[in-house]
């Protein structure tokens, strides 16, 4: 490997979990990210790198559109999936994994990634480089092709529409955390009535099981029904569940295991007092990055 060669490569290493965080936001699922890096590696090796004035602007702007031009492929792929379609989720066991860098870089909730999803692939990508990578308007501009009028437009529209679709909850995290322990812990021993307790009387679940695994077709919602949906299942399934505290896109979840193998991802939307909403991520595929066997997460 000659001095250049290995200088490029530390160099995108440097900047690998920024582009990482970017890619992410734009498509919502790990291999698509991991796709458009090794893309924009493939570009930065080929290249000339003497008369960059910034590393990093040549990196952002060739992984966004890269993300760009894939997230429109996926939005045709999207529209025939079975079932609900949900990111898939980052999970943290250990906050000293890689993950942990990408939450560094701004808000990634799976609620949040659920709205950004409805938006054009320039207005998501508008919006995540000035709200959340905090780029200059020009830079923006520059990078998709665009006036910064038009730019500061996109950026306007998407942030009314991430307000309107968006969590309406500001919560600590300790408040989320205790909330979810309490729910797995009810959940856990069958406790119907507790379980309703923790629950927003118009609570929603959905569901992705990508046609791959159970899921329901359609939103469950309701107290009564979510409560009992998990209640059935201790009825059925009994000592053999086992929900294991993680941290789902930065904040507190729960991986469900069944008989000692990876059933789902729970992320979930709390209001500081009660769970508004829960997304479960039961797709296989969006499950592989996650250890699959209970003993090695004990």
């Amino acid at each position: 490997m000659t001095d250049a060669t290995s200088g490029a490569a530390a160099a995108f290493d440097a900047l690998r979990p920024r582009l990482f965080s970017i890619a992410y936001r734009m498509l919502g699922t790990r291999a698509d990210a991991e796709d458009v890096l090794q893309d924009a590696w493939l570009r930065w090796d080929r290249s000339r790198h003497d008369g960059l004035r910034s590393d990093e602007a040549w990196l952002v702007t060739i992984v966004t559109r890269l993300a760009i031009d894939r997230l429109r492929a996926a939005k045709v792929e999207r529209e025939a999936y079975v079932g609900w379609w949900l990111p898939e989720p980052l999970v943290e066991l250990d906050e000293r994994t890689p993950e942990a860098a990408v939450e560094q870089a701004g808000e990634l909730s799976m609620a949040l990634l659920r709205v950004l999803e409805r938006l054009g692939a320039d207005e998501r990508a508008a919006f995540l480089l000035r709200q959340v990578f905090d780029h200059d308007y020009d830079e923006i501009a520059a990078l998709l092709g665009r006036s910064e009028a038009a730019c500061r437009q996109l950026v306007h529209r998407a942030g009314e529409r991430v307000r309107a679709e968006g969590t309406r909850f500001t919560v600590s995290r300790e408040a989320h955390r205790r909330l979810v322990e309490r729910f797995a812990a009810a959940a856990r021993g069958g406790e119907r009535d507790a379980i309703r307790a923790l629950l927003a009387d118009g609570v929603e679940l959905t569901g992705d099981g990508g046609g791959k695994a159970a899921a329901f077709a359609r939103v469950l919602r309701g107290a009564t029904r979510v409560s009992n949906l998990f209640w059935a299942q201790w009825r059925r399934l009994g000592d053999a569940v086992v929900y294991v505290p993680a941290r789902l896109n930065g904040e507190p979840g729960l991986l469900r295991y069944l008989d000692g193998r990876l059933d789902s991802a729970f992320a979930f939307v709390c209001d500081g007092e009660r769970i508004a909403e829960i997304y479960a991520v039961r797709n296989p595929d969006k499950l592989r990055a996650i250890p699959q066997t209970l003993t090695p997460v004990r």
